[in-house]
């Protein structure tokens, strides 16, 4: 039998195998890897070829061999995995990856990953179009109870929320539980989480479980009952929060008055806290600015602020994306990716969820794009040569200015 081939039903012709390629992430301090060996076992089981670049899986602690052991084939070079390859799988591609936003995509190939489709540039739309990609963008996996085996954004909030936690307890130079020596009562820390997705519950339980008096905060009055089931306090605002989210549970930008009086409500609270951990986002948009250069004065020196929104460009003012500063005694971090920082088990998560939706889109073997579905729809950003997201009310071909134009 040739290789990429295998045997027809019922004694018929050989029909090609699909080839899934995993090429290395070149995004600065990317540790991750898209698929690690046990799921690429599974879809070898399934009559899949999987061919792995060298190296793919070093920073996430899965050697070359282990990918063999699994039935991959690796390659030495990134170029030979873009070459074979039928789907691409890849933790940063386009536009999420500064680095490289234009991959050597060759045409008819398709591509899944967090693609940072927010912010592709009007000549990546149309080079997508025009190497006819059908791109899916993880990023836009709705929020249904089908996609939640999907969901990366909720995986890797979840991993970025934890090691938020433990950041902030290294930095901060006071224990973060009560203890009560013969020396002494030590009092726990005071630990404030702005927003309460799935990042700032992580945070907030993994603050909790350190011992740390915690409390969370966040504009959508019906998370109140999931922060306190975590064992912590619930602040509540002086404000008017109506029609602060949307239909799949995502805050929704507000207008500057509603935050000019957030930010006032907020500054009695964040410069009581010894540590503040900020994670409010709004897809596609800019963060909200919540925490003013003049709450984080007021906090005491030793305090630490860690701002998961940095890479949207912060919750706070004095943020300054992939560095820690000190500002007025309070040691500011601006992490971006703090799932890379714990590559292991990010990995594990990122490969499950992506295995989950390539089981979504397989069928004996091939790959079915089924636009009536939901999940596909959804994450679907060009397709055939035609872009359908973020503008799928144009639902142009590539080559019309109406299909490329970015808003």
């Amino acid at each position: 039998m040739a290789k990429g081939s295998t045997p027809g039903r019922a004694g018929g012709p050989e029909r090609r195998v699909m080839i899934v390629g995993v090429p290395s992430e070149t995004a600065e301090d990317e540790t991750r890897v898209s698929l690690i060996p046990p799921v690429t076992e599974k879809l070898v089981d399934r009559d899949v070829d999987v061919c792995i670049e060298s190296g793919a899986g070093v920073g996430s602690e899965w050697s070359d061999a282990a990918y063999r052991e699994a039935g991959c084939t690796v390659v030495d070079d990134r170029e030979t995995v873009f070459e074979r390859a039928d789907v691409l799988c890849q933790v940063r591609g386009l536009a999420a990856n500064e680095s490289e936003p234009m991959d050597p995509y060759r045409e008819g190939q398709v591509v899944i990953g967090t693609l940072g489709p927010y912010d592709l540039e009007e000549g990546t739309w149309q080079e997508l179009g025009d190497r006819r990609l059908s791109s899916f963008a993880l990023e836009f996996m709705p929020r249904i109870s089908r996609a939640q085996s999907m969901d990366v954004l909720s995986s890797m909030a979840s991993v970025g929320g934890y090691k938020a936690a433990l950041v902030a307890a290294e930095r901060l130079p006071k224990l973060f539980p009560l203890e009560m020596t013969a020396a002494g009562t030590v009092q726990p820390a005071e630990v404030f989480v702005i927003g309460a997705g799935v990042a700032g519950l992580k945070a907030i339980s993994t603050a909790e479980r350190l011992g740390a008096s915690v409390r969370g905060y966040d504009i959508r009055l019906e998370v109140k009952q999931e922060v306190e089931s975590l064992g912590a306090d619930f602040v509540e605002l002086d404000l008017e929060t109506e029609g602060s989210g949307d239909d799949e549970g995502y805050a929704v930008e507000m207008g500057e008055e509603f935050y000019e009086q957030q930010r006032k409500e907020l500054g009695r609270v964040v410069p009581e806290s010894d540590v503040v951990i900020t994670t409010a986002a709004i897809p596609g948009a800019p963060a909200p600015e919540l925490v003013s250069e003049g709450m984080i004065a007021d906090m005491d020196d030793g305090s630490v602020v860690v701002d998961l929104a940095a890479a949207d460009g912060g919750n706070c003012d004095p943020t300054v994306a992939d560095e820690t500063i000190t500002y007025e005694g309070v040691t500011v971090f601006g992490p971006t990716n703090l799932p890379a920082t714990v590559p292991k088990t990010a990995s594990q998560l990122f490969a499950n969820n992506l295995y989950n939706f390539l089981d979504h889109l397989l069928a004996d073997g091939e790959l079915v794009i089924d636009t009536e579905d939901e999940i596909i729809d959804s994450t679907l950003l060009t397709h055939d040569g035609t872009i359908r997201r973020p503008h799928e009310e144009n639902d142009e071909p590539a080559d019309e200015e109406a299909g490329t134009d970015e808003e």
